[in-house]
């Protein structure tokens, strides 16, 4: 399959799964923290891994990094500028946050695994496929170096990732935004797409 090429039908049948899981991410952020948070997706591309690769330029981000195994397999990657992390860490644990902590990391990693929890459940629940989300690292770099180290040095990566843009909402505060990167395995997106009925 030439993910280029897909139809906006497709990936109107992707967005669509992404809303879901944002709306479950939503619920249970909520939960974990006693606050009403919402979570939308404004946005979702299917971009080139080299356009993800330069992207952020040379700044630092903040990234949770989520293998997901069964029978959908890839990654997750959930970005964060790292004054963005640090406003969400601050804003989650009411500290002020200026650099990263062993807390931060823990916070990340907690909010990490539930965003791709969830959108990995909405996928399977989808498709009947089964997604099992890997225990979240937190990983404090450059956007190329993360990627080198995690994806490039072992070739297990399809040349196009969906990038699914999140906006993070709480009560009577600036949006936070992030984005959510699928990088699947090979063949993963095409098993997506025909048990969705879509090819």
């Amino acid at each position: 399959m030439e993910y280029q090429n897909l139809t906006s039908f497709q990936l109107d049948a992707l967005r669509e799964v992404s809303n879901i899981g944002a709306g479950n991410s939503a619920t249970s952020l909520s939960m974990l923290l006693g606050t009403k948070i919402d979570m939308s997706v404004p946005n979702m591309n299917l971009i080139a891994f080299d356009e993800l690769f330069n992207s952020y330029k040379e700044n630092e981000v903040v990234a949770v990094l989520v293998k997901v195994l069964d029978d959908i397999e890839g990654s997750i990657l959930y970005v964060l500028d790292s004054s963005v992390a640090l406003n969400m860490i601050s804003k989650m644990t009411l500290t002020e946050e200026k650099v990263l902590t062993e807390m931060g990391i823990s916070v990340l990693g907690e909010i990490g695994n539930i965003i791709a929890s969830s959108f990995m459940n909405a996928i399977a629940d989808f498709t009947g496929l089964r997604a099992t989300a890997s225990v979240p690292a937190v990983v404090n770099d450059m956007i190329s170096a993360i990627l080198v180290s995690t994806f490039m040095e072992t070739g297990q990566y399809q040349d196009y990732v969906l990038d699914i843009e999140t906006l993070f909402m709480r009560a009577g505060e600036n949006n936070t935004e992030g984005h959510l990167y699928f990088v699947p395995a090979p063949g993963s997106l095409e098993k997506i797409l025909e048990s969705l009925g879509i090819k």
